[in-house]
């Protein structure tokens, strides 16, 4: 995968349509962010800009009148496509990621699995590894780990731990391998913001979306900043956090504590992660989309840059193959 620009970048809008609905069917799957997505597509750096393009200035603008000069400072070209695809995906998708959640998670998870290995050999044949990035990346890798494996807590509902859960949630959406909803329910969050939202509940929303809105402008411009400083470092990070939540997409899991949830339904509180059953056809219809998943991003990240390892070596395999055919 080629290492994200340090400037502004132009994307087709085709290409910003399809990055956006492979992030919002993304942000439909527990432990997989969009975030995610817009790092192994290549166009994270970009979107990191276009949030910060909100910022005091824009609302001086606003504010003095200058309508025409604000409207200008927003990438509106990248954001449109993106967010319209990203909305497309959460319309179109969302009935049919919770189908296949429900009854065929074993599938959906392996798919995801593949895509992200691939993205982790993608990026991470961009850095330059020496002790520093190594550090990092364990650091990283263990944390997100650590992060997965949280029983959710019990916390209180009041408008400050609101406020706090959704700036929270927000930072890790935008992380690469942590899901924002996996962190509100990991807060003890996710089934009262999600109640709050179909009941209308303002008193809940609000709270939630302010924390949100100012996550996301502030730890944009830290990701921003770190990534200009730091690059190789905070790539590092952000590949241990993909390598870490792995865990969470695990397709083979075992149930081993439960809860009741306020309609009396008994759902998952802790799992772990299992080895499959290697004679049944289960596993091997999952290694096959496993392996799918890993091709298709492959190929995706080598028609981007045409230096992924993956197809790049197939490349030079060929070339050795036809050469001496060619000389005859």
């Amino acid at each position: 995968m080629q290492a994200p620009d340090t400037g502004p970048r132009r994307f087709s809008s085709v290409r910003l349509l399809f990055t956006g609905f492979a992030m919002g069917i993304a942000d439909l799957i527990p432990g997989v962010s969009g975030g995610t997505m817009a790092f192994i597509l290549g166009i994270y750096e970009t979107l990191l800009a276009a949030i910060k393009s909100f910022n005091l200035r824009l609302l001086q603008l606003i504010g003095q009148g200058r309508l025409r000069e604000a409207f200008n400072q927003i990438p509106w070209a990248f954001l449109i496509p993106l967010g319209l695809g990203l909305g497309v995906a959460v319309l179109s998708m969302a009935r049919v990621m919770r189908y296949l959640l429900e009854n065929q998670p074993v599938y959906l998870f392996a798919f995801f699995f593949g895509l992200i290995v691939a993205s982790i050999i993608a990026v991470g044949m961009t850095v330059q590894w020496r002790p520093s990035t190594v550090a990092a990346l364990v650091l990283g890798s263990l944390g997100a780990y650590l992060l997965v494996g949280m029983v959710p807590l019990a916390m209180p509902h009041d408008p400050i731990t609101l406020f706090l859960s959704g700036v929270v949630a927000i930072m890790a959406m935008i992380l690469p391998g942590i899901s924002g909803s996996f962190i509100l329910l990991i807060l003890g969050q996710y089934a009262y913001v999600l109640n709050a939202v179909s009941e209308l509940n303002l008193l809940a929303v609000i709270p939630v979306a302010l924390g949100a809105v100012i996550g996301l402008l502030g730890f944009a411009r830290l990701l921003s900043w770190l990534l200009k400083h730091y690059h190789g470092v905070t790539v590092a990070v952000l590949i241990g956090f993909m390598v870490g939540s792995l865990r969470k997409i695990w397709p083979w899991k075992e149930v081993v504590e439960t809860m009741l949830d306020r309609h009396g339904k008994v759902v998952p509180l802790r799992e772990r992660n299992i080895l499959p059953d290697f004679a049944a056809p289960e596993f091997w219809v999952a290694l096959a989309l496993a392996i799918l998943g890993f091709l298709v991003l492959s190929l995706v990240d080598h028609l981007q840059t045409g230096a992924n390892p993956v197809f790049s070596r197939f490349g030079r395999v060929r070339q050795r193959d036809t050469g001496p055919v060619a000389s005859q």
